[in-house]
């Protein structure tokens, strides 16, 4: 899942982005308004955290002119009494959380969202001996069981939730890691390494040469 913050407060943003990130979240974050339009126009990204009080283009606009997209939008803000709420839901978010706020529950709202933005997906996906439960973040290989990093496991999940398709190495980059990642990067190569030495042979993640990676 491919997460955007667009919060003013830093400190608030690099603290949520991160938090998510524990998740084995891909997360980028920007700090206005405007910023967030552009990421929005070249980037996919399954939900959007969305300060309501942006500078340079209120969180309002920005709500309303990417509402109806792929998108989904969890708007935050401190002004939380019910005209607020109704009136962020109107604009077009899909969920409304007020300042403060516990961090499960944020945790919670924005993987709510993400299985809405993307085809739906079991809690718990299974191949070739595999088994990886996304809500306590577990796998399994025949039984036994497999201690991942964040990335390995958002790695395997992407692979288990393509269903035996292949996943190219561009579609792991732009699921798995943020936009700063270097598109020439060995980031998946190397990840794919040890994701397949923890897993222990047989070895079940295939190299499609030239394309990419696939789970039989």
């Amino acid at each position: 899942m491919r997460v955007l913050i667009a919060e003013d407060e830093v400190v608030m943003a690099e603290a949520i982005a991160e938090g998510l990130r524990l998740q084995a979240l891909a997360v980028d974050t920007v700090h206005d308004g405007d910023m967030a339009l552009q990421r929005l126009a070249v980037n996919e990204y399954d939900v959007l955290v969305l300060d309501r009080d942006l500078p340079r283009v209120h969180g309002d606009d920005v709500c309303r002119a990417v509402a109806g997209g792929d998108v989904r939008i969890l708007m935050l803000t401190a002004a939380g009494d019910l005209t607020d709420r109704v009136r962020g839901l109107d604009l077009g978010a899909d969920d409304y959380l007020t300042k403060p706020f516990a961090f499960a529950e944020l945790v919670a709202r924005v993987r709510a969202l993400g299985r809405r933005a993307r085809p739906a997906a079991p809690p718990v996906l299974e191949r070739s001996g595999l088994r990886l439960d996304t809500a306590h973040r577990e796998v399994f290989r025949d039984g036994r069981v497999v201690g991942l990093s964040r990335k390995e496991f958002a790695v395997l999940e992407e692979l288990l939730r393509a269903d035996g398709a292949v996943v190219t190495t561009e579609q792991l980059l732009e699921r798995a890691w943020d936009e700063h990642t270097d598109p020439f990067t060995n980031a998946v190569r190397v990840t794919m390494m040890t994701l397949r030495r923890k897993l222990g042979p047989p070895q079940v993640v295939e190299t499609v040469t030239g394309v990419g990676y696939q789970i039989r």
